[in-house]
């Protein structure tokens, strides 16, 4: 009879910490995918960023054609984007995204012209549009791997997670901070 209570008893943890680690794979799977799903929506809006670009070059282009480094920054800065692996490249590319887009604002500003465009009015909403898109999915994305990370740092969790493949992911913030500290100024 007590041998029966003792199989019984470790039957039972044996359930429950099945149950448990069940429970516990599949809420980081969920983490793990919501993780993947914000950085995809950043790829979405930065590549549309990326997109609105050419566009502006060429409004801008149509006003002030000698102004051949601005554009050749804005250029490099929108390849290095839409080429940016991860989190940590696709930081280095935005410092120096907001910087290219600065200058570009700059040239914009010498010619009054230019601000009253019609088409160069709406690239700019446009584009002020993406980045509070892209601002929005970046909090969205860094809300998520910071549940993702905490929950793989926590105990008991931390004893198995990343035997399970699961691992910290990095946040996606901008390695030049100062590059960001003021937004790209817009005038209408």
């Amino acid at each position: 009879m007590e041998i029966l209570i003792l199989v019984g008893v470790v039957v039972l943890l044996a359930v429950i910490v099945g149950i448990y680690l069940w429970a516990t794979y599949n809420s980081l799977v969920t983490l793990n995918v919501r993780v993947d799903e914000a950085w995809s929506d950043i790829t979405v809006q930065l590549k549309r960023r990326a997109d609105l670009l050419p566009n502006l070059i060429e409004a801008v282009k149509g006003y002030a054609a000698h102004e051949k480094q601005v554009f050749e920054s804005v250029t490099r800065a929108r390849a290095e984007t839409l080429s940016a692996q991860g989190p940590a490249d696709a930081a280095v590319a935005e410092g120096h995204m907001q910087q290219a887009l600065k200058s570009i604002f700059a040239v914009a500003e010498a010619y009054p012209q230019l601000q009253a465009s019609q088409n160069f009015l709406q690239l700019q909403g446009e584009l002020v549009d993406t980045e509070d898109k892209v601002q929005a999915a970046r909090r969205f994305y860094n809300g998520g791997v910071r549940e993702l990370n905490v929950k793989i740092k926590q105990f008991p969790h931390t004893l198995f997670a990343r035997r399970l493949g699961f691992h910290e992911r990095d946040f996606f913030e901008v390695s030049d901070a100062a590059a960001i500290a003021e937004p790209p100024r817009v005038q209408f």
